[in-house]
């Protein structure tokens, strides 16, 4: 008896770290996966090191986007899915006082 309880902040440990680590980070890549899939031609996205840009094409690796600059080409994995759902959100109405 003594053994378990010995071993049972070790135990206790192990799940919190479960719980508030690795199980989010599972689920934001389960969530960057599914965002990378759904892209398509049109849609407007933000690239992880801030480049604006609308998608013209797309590969199984790759995707052309067309920004101020031009046409660029860049990995999938470089886009960003937090930056673009706040690129894509209705802008707030403020209220005036």
């Amino acid at each position: 008896m003594e053994q378990i309880t010995s071993f049972l902040p070790i135990l206790l440990m192990i799940a919190v770290v479960y719980l508030f680590m690795i199980r989010p980070q599972m689920k934001r890549q389960k969530e960057e996966k599914k965002f990378a899939e759904e892209l398509k031609r049109g849609d407007r996205v933000i690239t992880k090191s801030g480049l604006h840009g609308k998608i013209l094409d797309l590969n199984d690796a790759t995707v052309i986007l067309e920004s101020g600059a031009g046409k660029m080409k860049f990995e999938r994995t470089a886009l960003s899915l937090e930056l673009t759902k706040k690129l894509n959100e209705p802008a707030k109405v403020e209220k005036k006082k």
